[in-house]
């Protein structure tokens, strides 16, 4: 039998960004700086799938309005545009109620109870967007945070032959290129890299076979919170394999109550609330609740192994 790598005492908390940790896009503060119409941006957008298909060129619709940004930068409308100054438009997101006030509060729920602390139990947040990184990282809810799987963008792409050559130009560029790219069926994959702990133990390949014992952060350690059904996949892994998912939407300033209702209905998400996460609030009660019982199931489980040990025969 192989030597464990993990004790498996992690229970991580992967968040939806827009619309669960934020009430509406995050890109918002990136159109107010520039003075551009946010829903024409988005129209513009909802029509590139079409656009490029006309032109024989398929495109990732989820990722479809990384391209206009870049579309954007390149006739001057988003003149100067960094990733800099992306994580510092970050800064002005705004967040939902009780954010990021409930990750401190989850992590001093762990460390204030005994039989949690004795059994080495600690809590890590994660955020798992079709948004932008750098404005994740630059906002109020990215120290907060263990890990970010969202998309980049390159300012220089590396040159033939970069190899060979000294790089010396680090000066800040206007974004060219993407970089990481996520969509709504590939944030599946962020799972499994922290399931196996690809992301805390560098040169494992989220590819590699590993037994259940061997992961980090078994998936039934995981809640998984989003705000629709774009998050399907992610939902479905979690379920499947014995871990929380949770629904939230908001009233303003887009209602999609019904969507996540339907989830509900639907047996795709195990409770639902409204996205306000401030104390006694729905969604942290249920949030709470769940990390608690994930709690006890890790005293208790580890509990029974060290019972089911053989203990050495006594003295007659």
């Amino acid at each position: 039998m192989p030597v464990p790598l993990y004790t498996q005492t992690v229970v991580a908390f992967l968040w939806d960004y827009d619309r669960t940790l934020v009430p509406g896009n995050q890109q918002a503060p990136l159109f107010a700086e520039y003075g551009v119409e946010e829903s024409e941006f988005w129209r513009e957008v909802d029509g590139l799938v079409d656009f490029y298909d006309h032109r024989g060129i398929a495109i990732s619709r989820d990722s479809a309005y990384l391209l206009h940004i870049l579309s954007y930068v390149e006739h001057g409308i988003f003149d100067g545009l960094t990733n800099e100054k992306l994580r510092i438009l970050g800064a002005d997101i705004e967040t939902a109620p009780g954010i990021p006030e409930f990750f401190e509060a989850t992590r001093k729920r762990v460390a204030g109870d005994p039989k949690y602390v004795e059994e080495g139990i600690t809590v890590e947040h994660y955020a798992v967007s079709t948004g932008i990184r750098h404005m994740i990282e630059g906002s109020v809810i990215g120290p907060h945070l263990d890990g970010i799987w969202a998309n980049t963008f390159i300012e220089r792409p590396a040159p033939p032959g970069y190899r060979e050559r000294l790089d010396v130009d680090d000066t800040p560029h206007p974004i060219t290129h993407i970089g990481y790219s996520i969509d709504n069926t590939t944030k599946t994959r962020a799972i499994f890299e922290i399931n196996k702990g690809v992301n805390k133990t560098p040169g494992l390949d989220v590819n590699a076979r590993m037994s259940r014992d061997q992961r980090r952060v078994p998936i039934r350690n995981m809640i998984y919170i989003a705000d629709g059904p774009s998050d399907v996949p992610c939902f479905s892994i979690v379920n499947e394999r014995g871990g929380k998912t949770f629904g939230v939407y908001t009233t303003e300033p887009r209602n999609n109550f019904r969507n996540v209702r339907e989830l509900q209905e639907q047996g795709r998400i195990q409770g639902m609330a409204e996205a306000d996460f401030g104390e006694r609030k729905a969604a942290y009660l249920w949030l709470m609740d769940s990390l608690e019982q994930i709690a006890d199931e890790i005293v208790e489980s580890r509990g029974k192994a060290f019972a089911d040990i053989p203990q050495p025969p006594g003295h007659i």
